[in-house]
């Protein structure tokens, strides 16, 4: 059946203010059993990834990318098994590490959910490295050109992080406030954090690297630059909406920040060391696809 977006908001709340929304969760788009079908999850991870693919494609026409065609679907295999892999170690080593030690084979159990987007990134730095080893691709130059494709998937999979009801804010009086009862939220009006992450890490993000990408010729230039402004980028939008989303039950703080404001921190130290490696090989005369 097919799950419309009238079903996923509900009625307001008669013991609520009209402008805040009781948040009706279905993980299907389209469902055909009672755990099978097309789950909005599944559709993000799937266009995120269609995106990339057609970015790469028009990079390599319009000159601003050395892999080619037959190149891109090699390297869309390794960005999916970076994605999935590092994703999935990185839920269970980063947030529940005593889960993984006392039920190993939670970790293919996909389908109850647990992917962490800082695992994901380090499985994709991995699968970058060894795809331009053998494909003898600059790695600087190949993650500038992926960073570019990456707050696609980042939004996508923060609207069915909505849609799914998971991942909520904070409590709060505003008007936009959302009711998550359904999902453990308590009959509570909380932030949609997911949509604050949706729009700051998602597709404000895109904008921006599809604008530096296109309008300056900082990948030819610089590499390694966007890469560093992406993740200083990233890291910077997810501590802000870290401070509206509930931090995860169950799941304690780090130095008093919740462990994906910590995690951010080494991002953007990451990022700001390769915008300045970028500018520093520029001055020196050496920098190169």
């Amino acid at each position: 059946m097919f799950s419309p977006l009238s079903s996923v908001l509900g009625l307001p709340s008669p013991a609520l203010p009209l402008a805040q929304w009781v948040h009706t969760p279905h993980p299907f788009l389209i469902q055909f059993g009672e755990n099978f079908g097309l789950r909005y999850y599944g559709l993000a991870y799937l266009l995120g990834f269609a995106g990339a693919a057609w970015l790469l494609h028009r990079y390599h026409r319009t000159g601003r990318s050395s892999v080619g065609p037959d190149a891109i679907w090699d390297l869309m295999t390794y960005l999916i098994a970076g994605v999935l892999v590092g994703g999935r170690l990185g839920y269970f080593l980063f947030y529940q590490p005593g889960s993984l030690l006392r039920e190993p084979l939670a970790l293919f159990r996909v389908w109850e959910g647990g992917m962490a987007s800082h695992g994901g990134f380090l499985g994709v730095t991995l699968a970058l490295v060894i795809f331009a080893r053998r494909h003898r691709v600059g790695f600087l130059h190949l993650g500038d050109l992926i960073v570019s494709t990456v707050p696609l998937g980042l939004g996508l999979g923060r609207l069915a992080n909505f849609l799914n009801g998971e991942l909520w804010g904070k409590a709060t009086d505003a008007s936009w406030a959302v009711v998550f009862s359904a999902t453990g939220g308590g009959n509570v009006p909380r932030h949609p954090s997911q949509l604050y992450e949706a729009a700051l890490e998602g597709f404000l993000l895109l904008a921006y690297v599809q604008t530096r990408l296109w309008k300056s010729d900082v990948v030819r230039q610089q590499p390694g630059r966007l890469a560093g402004e992406f993740l200083f980028g990233y890291a910077l939008a997810r501590v802000v909406c870290e401070l509206f989303r509930e931090p995860d039950a169950g799941v304690s703080l780090i130095l008093g920040l919740s462990r994906g404001t910590f995690y951010s921190l080494f991002l953007a130290a990451a990022g700001v060391a390769l915008m300045v490696y970028a500018r520093r090989s520029i001055r020196s005369g050496s920098s190169r696809p």
